[in-house]
């Protein structure tokens, strides 16, 4: 199993103040002869009619010099999950969790926004003092929509 990011704890603890539930810490995945493990995998009943919503998280903190190299392991790392995922629980959506900050000054930038459209990447952009998921892009179960949660 790889080692857990270092704000692990606090997308957890970010989670769990927004009223999900924790379900896998971590998520295992098997396909092929792959053994993978997104970070977690988290649950939250929206209304009894329309049941819950499932989504796994592979979280992230860009802490080396190169943000782009990082984004360049993150981006295929977060594209295998899914695919993988699809194949074995495909109502459950990846997100890829990243410090507010750095969505701020890196991921808003013209070339990485297209590259996340391009691929339909979904984020989670979390605060990282006060453990609070500050976005969410797009909002579990909807599509293409960008809003403050």
């Amino acid at each position: 199993m790889s080692a857990r990011d270092l704000f692990h704890n606090t997308v957890k603890t970010s989670l769990q103040k927004a009223g999900w539930k924790i379900t896998h810490d971590p998520y295992g995945l098997q396909t092929d002869s792959f053994d993978l493990a997104i970070d977690l995998g988290a649950e939250k009943v929206i209304a009894a009619e329309q049941g819950e919503i499932k989504i796994a998280v592979e979280i992230k903190s860009f802490l080396a010099p190169s943000k782009i190299s990082e984004f360049y392991g993150a981006l295929g790392q977060f594209i295998t999950y899914r695919l993988a995922l699809q194949k074995i629980e495909s109502n459950r959506t990846l997100y890829l969790a990243v410090p507010e900050e750095l969505y701020d000054k890196f991921f808003a930038t013209s070339l990485i926004q297209e590259i996340i459209q391009s691929n339909n990447i979904y984020l989670i952009t979390y605060n990282i003092e006060q453990e609070i998921i500050s976005q969410w892009i797009p909002l579990p179960n909807t599509a293409n929509t960008s809003s403050k949660s």
